[in-house]
């Protein structure tokens, strides 16, 4: 088979295009090809690929990433490659998200296998220094060790010198004004936190309202450092339609980026739901025959 193949210049036009027409942008992350496959024919933009996603297909919570272990790039390289692409017709555009600290990889050279295998768009979000909060002992230990946040405002800044649509992350104020000055990414979510809801997902007690208000504070913030960034919303309170929704009303977002809430969570209800069906399943009459 053939990948299909676009291009920096294709992918902002569509986007724009979106923004422009106020049809609201859909990111979202797929663990398997049969996700991407489903993503794509529901209407996504981008699907994402991070190693986190691949874990989360396999039953595990989206931070067993931060573990060492497996090589969190080599992954993602790989069922990008050999799952993702394959199951995709084009009609959406795949955003690896990569680990810009790995000590083991030149991000030139990661980036350039990235385009060869077809992929356009790169993020800095797997996994990323900032899932550790910067109070504890264990980011200064990391940061002393030159695992830091800059490696991933530097990687996103090549990336784009390379022709990659660059989509930033960043989890509080603080990083997210470095990221969009220095980085000038052409797409900049606010990630507010872990989603809640289904078997993993971690809910701070923290209610849609509240992730809405944190995520428009910054969104006003970093638009003055890049007026034509594209602002997207994710994670936290964000776990349903209608809280997507609400996000959309009540920010200037121009989309929303989706994990767990169209990956792992409606996998874990259909495939319970549907099992259970015919695990409760029993004989009405007697005429089986015996073991």
């Amino acid at each position: 088979m053939i990948v299909p193949r676009t291009s920096r210049r294709e992918i902002m036009h569509k986007l724009r295009a979106k923004v422009e027409s106020r049809t609201p942008i859909l990111i979202s992350s797929a663990g398997s090809g049969l996700v991407a496959k489903l993503l794509e024919k529901a209407g996504a933009d981008c699907v994402n690929t991070f190693s986190g996603a691949r874990l989360r297909a396999n039953g595990m919570g989206t931070m067993s990433m931060l573990w060492p272990i497996l090589d969190s790039n080599k992954q993602t390289l790989d069922y990008t490659e050999q799952d993702i692409l394959p199951a995709m017709s084009g009609d959406a555009f795949v955003c690896a998200c990569v680990n810009a600290n790995d000590p083991l990889k030149d991000m030139v050279s990661l980036v350039e296998r990235l385009k060869a295998m077809g992929v356009f768009s790169i993020s800095n979000i797997g996994p990323s220094i900032s899932y550790v909060d910067k109070d504890s002992e264990i980011y200064r230990v990391l940061t002393k060790s030159g695992i830091t946040f800059q490696n991933e405002i530097d990687m996103l800044k090549m990336a784009k010198e390379r022709d990659m649509v660059t989509i930033g992350l960043a989890f509080d104020e603080e990083d997210s004004l470095q990221l969009v000055e220095e980085a000038q990414p052409d797409i900049f979510c606010f990630h507010a936190g872990t989603t809640k809801g289904g078997l993993s997902g971690y809910d701070s007690g923290e209610v849609i309202e509240e992730t809405a208000a944190r995520t428009e504070v910054v969104n006003e913030k970093v638009r003055k450092l890049k007026d034509d960034v594209i602002l997207i919303a994710h994670g936290a309170a964000m776990e349903t339609p209608e809280d997507a929704q609400y996000i959309l009303n009540q920010t200037t977002c121009h989309g929303i980026w989706t994990g767990s809430s169209t990956e792992r969570i409606p996998i874990e209800k259909a495939v319970f739901q549907t099992a259970k069906q015919f695990a409760d399943l029993r004989y009405e009459n007697q005429k089986g025959g015996s073991a």
